[in-house]
This record gives C-alpha cells, structure tokens and sequence, in this order.
C-alpha cells in the first residue's frame, strides 16, 4: 500500500512539475508575442516614416513646395484679375450706354389686358 501511496505522489509531483512547464511555456509565447508585436509596430513605423520621406521628396520634386505652389496660384489669380479688369475697363462705356439707351427708349403703350369701359 505505501508502494501505491508512494506511486501517487510522484504522479502528482509530475502532474504539478507539468502544469509549471506549462504555465512557463505559456509565459514565454506571450512574452514572444508580445516582443513581436512590438518589432512589427516599429517596423511598420519605420516603412510609415520612410514612404512619407519618399512622397514629399517626390511631392517636392515635380509639384514645388507647398509655398510655392500657394505662390503661383496667388500670381495665376493675380492675372486673371488684372485681365478681367482690363476687359472691364475696355467695354464699361460701351455697356453703360446700352444700358441707358434700353432705359430712355420707352415707348407707351396701353397694356394688353386694359379694358376700356
């Protein structure tokens, strides 16, 4: 019977020892996880900030800074302006008066639905 007693004891001993390698194995998955998780973020960081370094390089290189794309819109709608106002300032009396001749031209007439009693 001690025998048996005895033959249990190292079944639970072993069964104990197991369930701590177990635990442990399951500590260090989660530790490796975790450990790579975090390289995967800084690695995804890294290609990130890499790709944003290529695009503005490639942004600055065929499109100009973005004060100097700001600039030649500013300049572009400086022109059009001074078009339009030299346009303007070329045709202003011409439409001025035929604006006055529709006014002054007034010609009576009884209207249609007048009805004369």
């Amino acid at each position: 019977m001690a025998s048996q007693t005895q033959g249990i004891q190292q079944l639970l001993q072993a069964e104990k020892r197991a369930a701590e390698k177990v635990a442990e194995a399951r500590k260090r998955k989660a530790l490796r996880l975790r450990k790579a998780k975090e390289e995967a973020q800084d690695e995804i960081e890294r290609y990130r900030q890499e790709r944003d370094r290529q695009f503005k390089e490639f942004e600055a290189k065929y499109m100009g800074s973005r004060e100097g794309v700001a600039a030649k819109i500013d300049i572009d709608t400086k022109v059009k302006i001074e078009e339009m106002n030299t346009i303007l300032a070329a045709n202003k009396d011409e439409v001025v008066n035929k604006l006055l001749e529709l006014v002054y031209d007034i010609k009576p007439e009884i209207h249609r639905n007048y009805q004369h009693k």
